[in-house]
């Protein structure tokens, strides 16, 4: 398979899952249900952020509307990177690394976008999807959180806290990937003489 194949195969089905998962779990749970998926180890923990990783907001709606369209234009950059890491015919690894990044981007972008026109609230209720009466409008969606790996819980502290997503986890596995394979991801140019 081409390393072009390789990446549209990897996007589209990240992108699959992470939206199969977020739709699932925003129409079968209400906000801030849990259910404990592996002992108290990994659960499925149902909430929503309007912001970046650990729900940081800055701006209000003008913040909203510009981490949104910020995304956007992170994910033209990505395009780029991925269209001429396969031109230069780079490891297969740091083509899948990047197409994951790619697709998590996407994954959240989409959630930005979309689903405050799509979904009705998620408040003391189960949402629906294509609801008559939306929460949101256009851009100003809220992003679906739900994994939840508590590492260790206290009484008074866990370690890593987080409620993530599977774009979120795409872009982390991306992330690694990169280190992993970071000469062949980050070639050095050869000094000419």
């Amino acid at each position: 398979m081409s390393k072009k194949n390789i990446a549209i195969l990897t996007v589209i089905l990240a992108i699959l899952i992470d939206q199969i998962s977020k739709i699932y779990v925003k129409t079968h749970f209400q906000l801030g249900e849990e259910v404990v998926v592996f002992s108290d180890w990994f659960k499925i923990h149902f909430t929503e952020n309007n912001g970046m990783a650990w729900g940081f907001e800055f701006g209000g709606r003008a913040g909203k509307l510009f981490l949104t369209l910020f995304r956007v234009v992170a994910v033209s950059g990505i395009v780029y990177w991925l269209w001429q890491t396969i031109k230069r015919q780079a490891h297969t690894a740091v083509v899948v690394a990047i197409a994951l990044i790619l697709a998590g981007a996407v994954g959240n972008i989409i959630d930005s976008v979309f689903y405050g026109v799509i979904f009705d609230s998620s408040y003391h209720n189960v949402a629906t999807l294509f609801s008559d009466n939306p929460y949101g409008e256009l851009f100003y969606g809220k992003v679906v959180d739900m994994l939840y790996f508590p590492m260790y819980e206290g009484e008074s502290f866990t370690f890593f806290n987080a409620i993530f997503n599977g774009a979120d986890s795409w872009i982390t596995i991306g992330v690694i990937l990169l280190f992993l394979f970071n000469k062949e991801a980050f070639p050095k140019e050869e000094a000419s003489a």
